[in-house]
């Protein structure tokens, strides 16, 4: 399945990545990874991975909302890139998501 990269960053002190894509079950997953003596500083340990997990019933919503053929999946997967490509990428799709009552769970680890 298709993976698009919707930020990266790398520095000597941190590197971050946030991908969306489908899994096998056809959910949207929105992953993210940091790490780094920054994050370290930050939360105490140099890893902190983050994810939403959007089921499919709820992808339905976000088509709808973009305007996109649900059957057309890597075009949606660039069009979340269009409108959520910065590093608070995460933060602001969480809150799309909530102003338009799209179910979604969400998952961090450190």
């Amino acid at each position: 399945m298709d993976k698009i990269t919707l930020y990266e960053f790398e520095s000597p002190n941190i590197k971050i990545s946030m991908k969306v894509y489908f899994n096998e079950k056809n959910d949207l997953i929105f992953d993210g990874h940091d790490i780094g003596k920054t994050v370290s500083e930050l939360m105490g340990d140099s890893d902190y991975e983050y994810q939403y997990t959007v089921r499919f019933k709820e992808v339905k919503k976000i088509a709808a909302i973009f305007n996109i053929d649900l059957h057309k999946k890597t075009v949606l997967l660039k069009e979340i890139k269009n409108r959520f490509n910065q590093n608070d990428a995460y933060s602001k799709f969480g809150a799309f998501m909530k102003e338009n009552n799209i179910e979604f769970e969400s998952f961090t680890w450190r």
